[in-house]
């Protein structure tokens, strides 16, 4: 199945108070595999940006200025993600601004995204992973090794790339070889095989037992021989 990674940013934390939908970001994966066709768009959200949401994400009222409605790309947005599984941490946030955004449209030919899409909630995959831990986005990186240093602010399209890493580490990696990584198993394979054929070794250097070496030997021999009854020609 097709899956989407996606994440937004908002202004505030409440669809019905008046917040909305200012950025949405998704990465393509397909067998597992990240396929490089993104989505990445930010949206005015006519209205202001408080500063405790800014300083969560950076996003400023100047910056917006100029950006497309929701109602303006809404077409392209559900395009692009129909027919998809949607992978989201804490997906109710997401999807219920999402949601929002689709029924304020004068003309609602899109319904629900859950009409459109699966959705899969990767916190509810990790709190079921590591129950009684933290299980933000950061707390995840930190436990499976994975590089977040470029995170200082929240985004949309970065956080659903990290979360991608998050996803696939979980549910077990990328399990599909490309076809370079099979090109360098088979020359390593080749090159074993060349280092240790017969053709290609030295000579063997047989030591034989010095005249000392062969009685301490039979000594040995002899003794095993009253230990276990038996008479002993090794």
């Amino acid at each position: 199945m097709r899956q989407i990674i996606l994440d937004t940013e908002t202004t505030g934390f409440d669809p019905h108070n008046g917040d909305r939908i200012i950025e949405i970001g998704a990465v393509e994966l397909i067998k597992r595999r990240l396929t490089k066709n993104n989505y990445h768009q930010y949206i005015f959200p006519e209205r202001s940006v408080p500063k405790d949401a800014v300083d969560v994400h950076g996003i400023t009222d100047d910056f917006l200025k100029g950006k497309p409605l929701f109602s303006q790309i809404v077409d392209d947005f559900m395009s692009y993600v129909s027919g998809a599984e949607l992978i989201i941490h804490n997906a109710p946030f997401d999807v219920g601004f999402i949601n929002h955004e689709l029924s304020l449209l004068p003309k609602n030919k899109w319904g629900k995204i859950e009409d459109h899409c699966q959705i899969t909630d990767s916190l509810k995959m990790a709190r079921k992973a590591y129950p009684g831990q933290r299980n933000s986005l950061d707390a995840l990186c930190k436990r499976l090794y994975i590089d977040n240093s470029n995170r200082t602010l929240h985004g949309a399209l970065l956080d659903s790339e990290i979360l991608a890493d998050v996803y696939l580490t979980m549910t077990g990696g990328q399990t599909a070889l490309t076809l370079s990584t099979q090109t360098e198993a088979q020359k390593a394979e080749q090159t074993v095989t060349q280092t240790f054929t017969p053709q290609s070794r030295s000579p063997l250097k047989v030591l034989r037992a010095n005249d000392i070496e062969q009685q301490a030997h039979q000594q040995k021999l002899t003794a095993l021989s009253e230990i276990s009854g038996k008479t002993l020609n090794w």
